[in-house]
């Protein structure tokens, strides 16, 4: 009798270890994921469209979130070497929200998006044909500890924050 419960209780924890190995554990057990560059190679496009062209994304450069009910939201810095310097100033990423997010305080539906950090402590969001969404307050983050040209991090403050070096914006559903 012992031996049988002792194997109910390996069979189980087996068949949990492979459900959180494929996410759906995480997903019905309210837990969202914050996402590094190596988990979003299958999950980005390797080039994205924006204002008439399609450029590389930086995949080594990108980060996102996997909420719990998983849904993502991705973001990429972007070689925008072939735009216009006015079209580059202001959009070096693309970001990808498959369910509606607040990025400072202001709403942005479910879609794909360019962004970029521009002066004056700015997040510029603008839609596909380069038209400005909004702009939102970034901050500098001088404690942050190796800064990389993109990340996502868990905001300790709750939500996320989307970092461009030192600067980052927090966003959250």
């Amino acid at each position: 009798m012992r031996l049988q419960a002792m194997a109910k209780v390996v069979a189980g924890a087996a068949i949990m270890a492979a459900l959180g190995a494929s996410g759906w554990l995480t997903a019905q057990t309210g837990v969202n994921t914050v996402l590094k560059a190596a988990d979003l190679v299958k999950l980005f496009p390797a080039s994205v469209y924006y204002c008439g062209q399609s450029a590389p994304a930086q995949l080594r450069n990108s980060g996102g979130v996997k909420f719990a009910d998983g849904h993502y939201v991705l973001a990429s810095l972007v070689d925008t070497s072939g735009y216009s310097t006015g079209v580059a100033a202001k959009y070096q990423g693309y970001l990808i929200a498959e369910v509606p997010i607040e990025i400072d305080g202001k709403h942005l539906p479910a879609g794909a998006y360019g962004f970029g950090f521009v002066a004056g402590d700015k997040f510029l969001v603008t839609d596909l044909g380069g038209n400005d969404v909004f702009t939102a307050h970034s901050a500098p983050d001088a404690a942050l500890q190796r800064p990389r040209p993109l990340q996502v991090t868990v905001n300790p403050a709750g939500g996320f924050r989307l970092y461009a070096g030192r600067n980052y914006v927090q966003f959250d559903r």
